[in-house]
């Protein structure tokens, strides 16, 4: 009896407070930017039936309902749009590779001595990383599976860069130990159109970087390394980036004027490590002294 008596108290209480509220004001209420209520007999008695559906029915536990339920729903469209989101960086940060501590390290065909020697390693010369088996590491080269000593070896890290860069660098280190052609068959015709007389295997410096780009992101670059440094964007010395192209002059164009001085290309490794093809075979090695003395210019294309 007495909390009946005491629900019915408060309710008078509530109505006779919102009916003087209604009186003393002429204009209308927004509650919670959804509900309107307008100065009218008809809306206090409106009021009257929701405050005791309130209490009769525990407003506290559909409240508590409602904002979990809210708070699910919120939760699943963050959870739907981060699965939905690619990604512009590599899951790592830095990737292993392997350094020849030694000149003439030979690059075998499985992890045995008696092995075929597919080519070699000069000391300093960087090769991909894959996994240990025995005493081997085994790598790439030629695009073939293959395998160097952990006697005459050492891991080290590179930072990555963007998912395009990495991607053009993993296809890059497949083609380590492919001899330098001067003048060899280009793999497109600087428009994308198939060049018949191509040769795998067989690249100078532009030939390389320009199927490397081609075949990894689909960019295309133009059929000299002096036409490919006006290709991309310009970056300065300063700035360079992993995957960027490197432009150097050599003994022969030194002396020529504007791009006709341009004699190589390569990629940027990183760390002052070159990905290119010089006189003897494609192979990620030190940037040299002599050979930064020769550096012109960079493009980022990627």
């Amino acid at each position: 009896m007495y909390n009946k008596a005491m629900k019915k108290f408060l309710l008078c209480s509530l109505c006779l407070l919102i009916s003087l509220t209604f009186v003393a004001c002429s204009q209308d209420l927004t509650v919670d930017n959804s509900v309107v209520i307008n100065s009218s007999s008809s809306n206090s008695s409106y009021v009257s039936q929701s405050i005791t559906s309130i209490l009769d029915n525990s407003i506290e536990n559909s409240t508590e309902t409602s904002i979990d339920s809210t708070t699910s729903n919120v939760e699943s469209v963050f959870k739907s749009e981060s699965v939905s989101s690619k990604p512009s960086e590599p899951e790592n940060s830095s990737k292993t590779y392997l350094l020849s501590c030694v000149d003439s390290l030979c690059v075998r065909s499985s992890n045995s001595v008696n092995s075929t020697v597919f080519g070699y390693l000069d000391k300093g010369d960087l090769c991909t990383y894959i996994s240990k088996a025995g005493d081997f590491y085994k790598t790439k080269y030629k695009e073939k599976t293959a395998y160097v000593s952990t006697k005459y070896c050492e891991k080290v890290e590179f930072d990555l860069s963007s998912l395009e860069v990495e991607k053009t660098i993993d296809f890059a280190c497949n083609l380590l130990g492919y001899p330098y052609v001067f003048g060899s068959e280009r793999y497109h015709w600087g428009n994308g159109k198939l060049n018949t007389n191509f040769k795998n295997g067989e690249f100078d410096c532009s030939a390389l970087v320009q199927y490397v780009y081609f075949k990894s992101c689909g960019v295309l670059l133009d059929v000299t390394s002096r036409a490919q440094s006006l290709n991309g964007k310009a970056v300065s010395k300063a700035n360079l980036k992993r995957g960027d192209l490197m432009f150097f002059t050599n003994d022969s164009r030194k002396n020529k004027s504007g791009i006709e001085r341009i004699g190589h290309v390569g990629i940027y490794f990183g760390d002052n490590y070159i990905l290119h093809t010089a006189s003897d075979h494609a192979v990620i090695e030190e940037i040299s002294q002599k050979r930064w003395s020769y550096y012109i210019t960079a493009r980022r294309v990627v």
